[in-house]
Order: C-alpha cells, then sequence, then structure tokens
C-alpha cells in the first residue's frame, strides 16, 4: 500500500524551501486573532494539532502559555523542539509524534488549535470526523478550539494553475488544479540548480466549507460560536481568503 503523500512530504527538509515564506509575522497575526476571540487564561495548557516545525507553538509559548505541539511527521517533530530549545521555550513546550486521527488526549487542554491548512488530507471522508472528534476529546469541558483552512469558494475563484521561482538554489514550480471530491492538488517539483535529480511530489487537501465543517463539530460535541476570514478577524465571505473557526466544547 503506498505511504500517503503527506507521510514523505512533511518529512522533508525542502518542505521549508517552498514554504519559508509563511514567515512569523503570519503566526503573530493569527495569535493576535486567537487570543482575542478564544480569550485563553494566563498559562493556558494549548495543544498544536498538526505542529509541524512549531512556528505557532513557539508564539504561544513566547506570550506565557504552555504549548503540546502533536504532528505526524518525526522530523518535524525534532525540529520544532531544537527551535524551541534555542529561544529558551523548553520549559513551556513538548513536542510529540502521533496522528491527528487517534485521541491522544482527553479533558486536558483548555484550547485547541489547527492551523495553517493542516487539515483535509485524508482520502476516506470519515478520517476528518476522526480527526475532529479527537481534537474536540482532547478539550476539557467549555474549552475552545480554532481551526484555519481554506476558504473553498475563495480558492476556486482565484486559483493560480502554475507559478515558478528560485529558492535556496532550487526551482520551484508549482501547478494546481481542482479535482472531483471536491479536492484541490498541487504538484511541486523542485529541481536542484546544479542539474541534480528533481523531487516531485503532490498535495491533495479536500476542500471543506463552512456547512460541513459545522457537521463535524456537531457530531464532536462542538459549537461553533464564530466564523472568521483572515487573519485580522474579517469577515468570513466567499471573497475571504480563509476560514477560521472558532469552536467550544459543551
Amino acid at each position: 500500500m503506498p505511504v500517503p503523500w503527506y507521510e514523505d512530504w512533511f518529512d522533508s527538509d525542502l518542505y521549508e524551501v517552498v514554504y519559508r515564506s509563511r514567515d512569523e509575522r503570519d503566526a503573530e497575526r493569527l495569535t493576535d486573532l486567537i487570543v482575542r476571540v478564544a480569550e485563553p487564561e494566563p498559562g493556558a495548557e494549548i495543544l498544536d494539532v498538526g505542529t509541524g516545525r512549531g512556528r505557532h507553538a513557539r508564539v504561544f509559548a513566547r506570550r506565557g502559555y504552555h504549548v503540546t505541539g502533536l504532528d505526524l511527521s518525526p522530523r518535524a517533530v525534532e525540529t520544532a523542539r531544537q527551535r524551541a530549545a534555542a529561544e529558551e521555550l523548553a520549559d513551556r513546550t513538548a513536542f510529540v509524534t502521533g496522528d491527528m486521527r487517534v485521541p491522544l488526549f482527553r479533558d486536558r487542554f483548555s484550547g485547541v488549535v489547527n492551523l495553517f491548512s493542516s487539515f483535509g488530507y485524508f482520502e476516506r471522508e470519515a478520517d476528518h470526523g476522526r480527526a475532529v472528534c479527537a481534537m474536540a476529546a482532547a478539550l476539557r469541558r467549555g474549552g475552545w478550539m480554532v481551526q484555519d483552512l481554506l476558504n473553498p469558494a475563495y480558492l476556486r475563484a482565484h486559483l493560480v494553475p502554475e507559478d515558478e521561482r528560485e529558492a535556496d538554489g532550487v526551482h520551484v514550480r508549482q501547478q494546481r488544479r481542482l479535482v472531483d471530491g471536491p479536492r484541490v492538488e498541487k504538484t511541486i517539483t523542485l529541481t536542484p540548480a546544479d542539474g541534480g535529480e528533481p523531487y516531485v511530489t503532490t498535495e491533495s487537501v479536500r476542500l471543506l466549507s463552512r456547512e460541513e465543517m459545522a457537521a463535524l463539530y456537531q457530531t464532536a460535541g462542538l459549537e461553533v460560536v464564530g466564523t472568521y476570514g483572515d487573519y485580522g478577524g474579517g469577515p468570513y465571505t466567499d471573497e475571504s481568503p480563509r476560514l477560521i473557526l472558532h469552536a467550544r466544547r459543551a
């Protein structure tokens, strides 16, 4: 059985070559929004699901929160630990390897975040519901959750079929298309400037509407209490770049 694309790709060092432009300013702005709408208590325990290299986890930790980062990629988790230690944040962070579909924690956290489109990867529809249920299970009663997702309507209207650029001595070519499901696929071809063998991967993300997410939340015992369209907290419309959902556990 082939390995899912996200297992290889997120464990690759080349991932950061493609997404280096997602910088600390984006993370700070999104954290500002989350703190404003969710109002976590000082020193709150937060679970960052799909933490990657820990970009958002470190921002929360700098603000005095205690953050556990969960990710499927062992290399990403180790990098997150190293970067947190380099910023002297080890006492407020912990990073663990695990599958977001598996409920590793129960009734523990004040808040759960799932950010930068770290959702919609699975082929089976039921797996998205399993992931939401696992996140909800990690929350204490009355706890909050924030997910930052692609906005399907905006993506369909503004899809860029192809772009190319140079980054860190690598030629990056990205080709995007909409496929049945509905899903968006992006084939990334990374070619070293020295003429080495190209690395090719294809990301495939299920586009989930606000209504579909609300249904998953209801099943998991979550209630949507706020919806936003950008990192500044603007209203959600078809022309919003993001779908940001704020929910609470009953």
